[in-house]
């Protein structure tokens, strides 16, 4: 909080006049963060088929932990990761938010079976749960000191992997 009231330039009874708590300030932080850095999760899910949604989510992906103005990684994984106890309600909520993520994904995988683009054989929670894996491993794999480019060699792998047509 120190160091975000001083690049803020005030006071932290201003900071909490305006933003509530820490922990509400958080939250508000963590909603700002989705509706503009991770923009590109909309944009995912707005694809025509289920393996195109999966390729701009996990290429956009690797561009948004590796942008060179910001920090490496993404803020609700590492959040999660490095919680204290005394910060659960913190960790919970930036569990069931990548949960809620993970169900829009779901239910657009549902979606495109329902559409003919990806096979009934299918189960949507599990690719939806995949591709939550492979993201929150390249937002680690970014902190850790990954390039953009062994990172989008990672996605582009995982997309070998996601189905791209539905069986015949």
């Amino acid at each position: 909080m120190s160091d975000l009231t001083r690049a803020m330039g005030i006071s932290r009874p201003s900071l909490y006049a305006a933003f509530g708590n820490k922990e509400e300030t958080f939250r508000q932080a963590i909603a700002r963060y989705a509706r503009v850095d991770m923009a590109y999760v909309d944009e995912a899910l707005g694809q025509p088929t289920a393996y195109e949604v999966a390729a701009h989510y996990l290429r956009s992906n690797v561009e948004a932990v590796t942008r060179p103005e910001r920090p490496a990684g993404c803020l609700s994984i590492q959040g999660g990761l490095a919680g204290n106890p005394e910060d659960q309600r913190i960790i919970d909520f930036l569990a069931a938010s990548r949960r809620a993520g993970e169900a829009r994904f779901s239910e657009r995988f549902r979606q495109a079976i329902e559409d003919g683009n990806l096979s009934a054989a299918e189960d949507p929670a599990d690719l939806a749960r995949y591709l939550a894996a492979v993201a929150a491993g390249i937002a680690v794999q970014a902190a850790g000191g990954a390039t953009r480019s062994e990172l989008q060699a990672v996605a582009e792998r995982s997309l070998r992997a996601f189905p791209q047509t539905p069986a015949a």
